[in-house]
């Protein structure tokens, strides 16, 4: 992995992250940091990121590389310290002294204990931004009774509410597929930390940078808020509908599901004739909004009759792009869409000791500063000679580190395996 000037890339090729997190979600919003060109140096314990070993396979880069690790590590680099000793501890703070930012997903008061607090790390440099992700946010911006509770995505899409208003009917909340608890305060980590960022260069005046779980995503269940305070109702699970717009929601196909988002009268008048369902178009409940919110569940009925005698291909030919439409697609039919490709949301990284591995692309796309998956995720410790030495450390005190065992180099590993 180069560490030349010329290779840097994207709108964020001027910061520096030092990234102690570990799991899902802090990695994942330090990756999005990364896919726009931040350095990002993940700081790890001597036993890796604990998601190293995770869906590994020797076919996709072996154990230190597994694919779910890969997934939300690429285009960082790795250094390999232990905080827990003096020496290792002391490096770090060399490399504070030049990062934009420090990113930590410990529970609360773990860094305080090592020295390593906002407070200590500030005093080496005030422009610092401290970010941190924790389940219940962090005492210094309030003080959470559940503040040391232990969270992961399920306890946070439990708590935050999404899990109340999502379901197949209102006796059975459901967890939703993708780890959002995790993903959606990763997304506002990296939101967070550019922002304070963005104003330490103004002003050349750091922050503290708190971001929790369960907090992320009761702000993305918006709707039940209002909902509560201006209606005095307690919203639960709708099923695959919306609750007051129709037809929006899922409808069954011979094959399988789509999606129909036809609620205005011109895109219903559209959707009627293109299925030829003029029943339902007929139907007097049915002629204006009003009467298609009211009577939905009908609707619903009525209209899932005529979608289940076409396949999903049908469907697409009678309905995509004249209508709010779309199939329900899963990987296997993602990865064979011309739209993705276009996009390119599927990236192939080559790997130095297997063959290439698949990941999700960068969904965030910018004409003059593109960001991209350039390099692959690396090793353990890969890089920990490059960047302390760029930080200021002799060759002979980089040695002395890894003699005394405070830091580890993944080197050997890496030049075996290129």
């Amino acid at each position: 992995m180069s560490t030349d000037p010329s290779q840097r890339f994207g709108a964020l090729d001027d910061i520096t992250v030092l990234d102690l997190t570990q799991m899902l979600a802090g990695p994942y919003g330090t990756m999005m940091l990364a896919d726009h060109g931040a350095d990002v140096i993940k700081i790890e314990p001597f036993g890796g990121d604990v998601t190293r070993g995770a869906a590994a396979s020797p076919s996709h880069g072996g154990s230190s590389l597994g694919a779910y690790f890969q997934s939300v590590n690429r285009n960082k680099r790795s250094v390999c310290l232990d905080l827990k000793r003096p020496e290792g501890r002391d490096a770090f703070k060399r490399l504070v002294a030049g990062a934009d930012a420090v990113v930590e997903n410990f529970r609360a008061e773990v860094m305080d204990r090592l020295g390593l607090g906002y407070e200590a790390l500030r005093q080496i440099n005030p422009r610092l931004v401290y970010g941190t992700l924790r389940g219940f946010g962090d005492p210094r911006t309030g003080a959470s009774p559940y503040a040391r509770w232990p969270a992961f995505d399920v306890v946070a899409q439990a708590m935050g509410g999404v899990m109340a208003i999502t379901g197949p009917d209102p006796m059975t909340p459901t967890k939703v597929g993708p780890g959002i608890g995790d993903i959606i305060p990763g997304i506002m980590l990296a939101f967070g930390v550019v922002s304070a960022i963005h104003h330490a260069r103004r002003t050349g005046v750091g922050q503290f940078v708190d971001i929790s779980m369960v907090d992320s995503i009761f702000a993305v269940c918006e709707r039940m808020v209002w909902q509560h305070s201006a209606e005095g109702t307690v919203p639960g699970p709708e099923g695959n509908h919306h609750p007051f717009l129709c037809p929006f929601g899922m409808f069954p196909a011979s094959d399988g599901h789509v999606t129909i988002a036809a609620h205005t009268d011109d895109f219903f008048a559209v959707l009627c004739a293109k299925l030829d369902m003029a029943d339902v178009a007929g139907d007097m409940r049915f002629t204006d909004k009003g009467g298609r919110t009211r009577d939905r569940r009908e609707l619903i009925v009525a209209i899932s009759r005529h979608t289940a005698r076409h396949s999903k291909a049908e469907l697409t030919a009678r309905l995509g792009g004249r209508i709010p439409y779309g199939p329900v697609m899963n990987i296997a039919d993602i990865a064979d869409d011309p739209h993705f490709a276009a996009r390119e949301m599927i990236v192939t990284l080559e790997q130095p000791n297997g063959r290439p591995v698949q990941v999700a692309g960068v969904p965030l796309k910018m004409t003059a500063t593109p960001g991209g998956v350039r390099r692959r995720s690396p090793f353990l410790g890969e890089d920990t000679v490059p960047v302390l030495r760029a930080a200021g450390l002799t060759d002979q005190a980089i040695a002395a580190l890894v003699k005394s065992g405070a830091a580890l180099t993944g080197a050997g590993e890496a030049r075996a395996a290129e």
